[in-house]
């Protein structure tokens, strides 16, 4: 089984935040690697990394890194695959901000999509929906999960209208 999507981190610190992107592709049944690269420690293997993704039959980028948050960023100045940038707020980090604007403020023609702080469940998700304009079978998939969500609120709901509270009128 070849990997479609990979799943790069900065720092296996950041491990904690990239599982979640992990779980939901493992949840789609979408084979994927998962690896740590430094933009800074190990520029030699990220640029070896982005050069053969393609090549490797990889579909999209997943790359999480706090900080400066270079990863995403530099991963996608050296290939045609969509990048997806997780920031992640770091024990060096600003409250995340720097991880954020980081990945959100790229150049233009070097677009990296972002999600919120220690979103790595929504950079899956997306990764997943970019996969499935392809392969019919994964939207069908993405279409239940789509389903399900929406029952969860219509469930909430129902629940909220037991609730008694003070002036409520529904």
């Amino acid at each position: 089984m070849k990997p479609k999507i990979s799943i790069i981190m900065g720092s296996t610190s950041d491990l904690k935040v990239m599982e979640g992107a992990a779980a939901f592709l493992a949840e789609m049944e979408i084979p994927y690697e998962i690896n740590a690269l430094s933009a800074h420690r190990t520029p030699d293997q990220v640029m070896d990394f982005a050069k053969n993704a393609a090549s490797r039959g990889i579909k999209a980028i997943i790359a999480g890194a706090g900080g400066a948050a270079h990863l995403p960023g530099v991963v996608a100045a050296m290939t045609i695959l969509p990048v997806i940038g997780v920031p992640i707020k770091s024990s060096n980090s600003m409250d995340g901000w720097d991880s954020v604007l980081s990945i959100l403020q790229m150049p233009s023609g070097i677009p990296v999509a972002t999600v919120a702080l220690d979103g790595a469940r929504n950079a899956a998700i997306l990764a997943t929906q970019i996969l499935a304009t392809g392969e019919p079978e994964l939207a069908a998939k993405l279409e239940l999960f789509k389903r399900e969500l929406a029952q969860k609120i219509e469930k909430a709901n129902a629940e909220l209208a037991t609730v008694e509270l003070p002036f409520k009128t529904n």
